[in-house]
C-alpha cells in the first residue's frame, strides 16, 4: 500500500471516529434535554435538580456539565425542544378569519387543545414562573410573544369589557377551569360567546345585553 493509500485510509478512520463520537455526544444531549423536561413537567422547572438529570438521563454529573456548563443553558434547551416538539398555535393564520366570533372561538379552540396536551408541563412552568427568575425569563422569552400577539389579533375590534373577557379567556387557569371538565372546543364556544355577548352555541344576544361586543368601526390594528 502506497504512503498517499494509507494517509487516506487513516483520515477516513478518523473522519469516521469522529463523526460516531460527535453521534453519541448528540444523543447524550438529547437524553438531558429530555430528562430535564419530563422533570420539568411534572417537578416543575425550580424544584428539579441537577442530580435528578443526570440519573434520569442515565449520566454523570461531569457529563451532564460538559454539555450545560450553566443552567441557563438547559433551560433554553429544554423550551426550545418542548416546543419544537408542539408548537404554540400559528397566531397569524387567525388574521385570515374576519374579526369576531368565528376567529376566536378557532383561536380559543387551538390554544385550549395546546393547554390540553400540555397540561402538566404549562401548569408546572407558569407556577414556577411567579417566583422562579430563570422560570420567568423562559416564559417571556418562549411563550409571551404568543400569547401578546393572541390578544391582539383576538381582541381585534372589541371594546374594552370583551377585551378583559379575552384576558381571562387566554389565560392557562381559565382552561382549567373549563376545558378540563368541558373539553377544548365546548370551552372556546362558552368563552367566544361570552366576549362577544352572545348565548353559546348561538348568534343571539343575551337578555339584557346591548347586542354583540364588537365594535362598530374597525380596528385599525
Amino acid at each position: 500500500m502506497s504512503t498517499s493509500i494509507a494517509r487516506k485510509c487513516a483520515a477516513k478512520k478518523r473522519a469516521y471516529r469522529l463523526g460516531r463520537r460527535a453521534d453519541r455526544q448528540q444523543e447524550t444531549r438529547r437524553r438531558i434535554v429530555e430528562a430535564a423536561v419530563e422533570l420539568h413537567s411534572t417537578l416543575g422547572p425550580a424544584r428539579t435538580t441537577i442530580a435528578q438529570i443526570a440519573e434520569r438521563a442515565g449520566v454523570q454529573r461531569h457529563t451532564y456539565y460538559a454539555h450545560f456548563p450553566d443552567e441557563r443553558g438547559l433551560f433554553l434547551a429544554c423550551s426550545g425542544f418542548a416546543l419544537e416538539r408542539d408548537p404554540l398555535p400559528d397566531v397569524e393564520a387567525w388574521r385570515a378569519i374576519p374579526p369576531g366570533r368565528e376567529r376566536l372561538r378557532r383561536g380559543l379552540g387551538e390554544l385550549y387543545n395546546w393547554y390540553e396536551r400540555n397540561a402538566a408541563q404549562a401548569a408546572c412552568v407558569l407556577r414556577d414562573a411567579e417566583h422562579h427568575a430563570l422560570t420567568r425569563e423562559m416564559v417571556e422569552l418562549r411563550m409571551a410573544p404568543t400569547f401578546a400577539a393572541a390578544a391582539r389579533w383576538l381582541g381585534q375590534g372589541l371594546d374594552k369589557r370583551s377585551r378583559a373577557l379575552l384576558a381571562v379567556a387566554l389565560d392557562f387557569a381559565c382552561w382549567r377551569v373549563l376545558g378540563e371538565t368541558h373539553g377544548a372546543k365546548a370551552a372556546a364556544d362558552l368563552m367566544s360567546a361570552a366576549i362577544c355577548g352572545l348565548e353559546p352555541g348561538s348568534g343571539h344576544a343575551r337578555a339584557g345585553h346591548r347586542g354583540n361586543s364588537l365594535a362598530v368601526s374597525p380596528s385599525r390594528e
